[in-house]
């Protein structure tokens, strides 16, 4: 069989080799040139005294299985002494409490409240009064005007009250006006958020099955 060589890429440095693994290729393609790389060239190296080996695998990302294979691959040659392994580190996903502004005060009727982010509000919205948001909003008080969440486009958006009895909710280019749609419920600790284009509310004990991401905010 004939494996094109283009994906893997094995140098000489001064204290040692380095392989450079092609990042685009399918990773099981990958494998199979290094194996044949191995078995088939640089013999008067790889069939030598211990060298140390630097492994790049450039933008690529693997699991701790895939990396494994690479290296038990290496480890066939006896002679081969791994001693890194280079790739791209994985960012950390962003903490919901880092990314939540808390205010506190009273929206009063004729105010607007603009915010860029998340943001959790100590206190109530009056009729006539609005908060905006291009994220989430959470208020803990009482809804009674405008929320705007996902301002700029975020259909995930959600908003959310302690008592929820808004002149107007809005998530995203989504308008909804009680009481047409919601004039038969309860108003205690609820939610809105959007289902298929259209706005829904549920209690807010019931957040998690929309947005699993806030599990962090279980104890709010």
């Amino acid at each position: 069989m004939t494996v094109k060589p283009n994906h893997v890429t094995i140098k000489g440095i001064k204290d040692g080799l380095v392989f450079l693994l092609d990042d685009k290729c399918e990773f099981g393609t990958l494998l199979e040139e290094l194996r044949y790389k191995l078995e088939h060239s640089h013999q008067n190296i790889l069939t030598g005294p211990i060298i140390h080996v630097d492994v790049k695998l450039g933008k690529r990302i693997v699991s701790e299985d895939q990396k494994e294979l690479i290296l038990d691959i290496l480890r066939q040659k006896g002679n081969l002494l791994i001693r890194s392994v280079e790739m791209p580190e994985l960012e950390p996903a962003a903490d919901p409490l880092e990314t939540l502004t808390t205010m506190c005060g009273i929206v009063r009727s004729g105010q607007v409240l603009h915010h860029e982010g998340n943001l959790m509000f100590l206190g109530d919205v009056n009729p006539g009064g609005t908060i905006a948001c291009t994220g989430d909003i959470f208020i803990l008080g009482s809804l009674r005007g405008m929320a705007h969440a996902g301002v700029e486009g975020s259909e995930d958006a959600v908003i959310a009250a302690s008592y929820l009895a808004p002149t107007q909710l809005r998530i995203a280019e989504v308008i909804s006006r009680p009481p047409d749609e919601w004039e038969n419920r309860e108003t205690s600790m609820e939610f809105a958020f959007l289902r298929d284009g259209k706005m829904q509310i549920d209690k807010i004990s019931n957040m998690l099955r929309i947005r699993p991401d806030f599990i962090a905010f279980k104890g709010v």
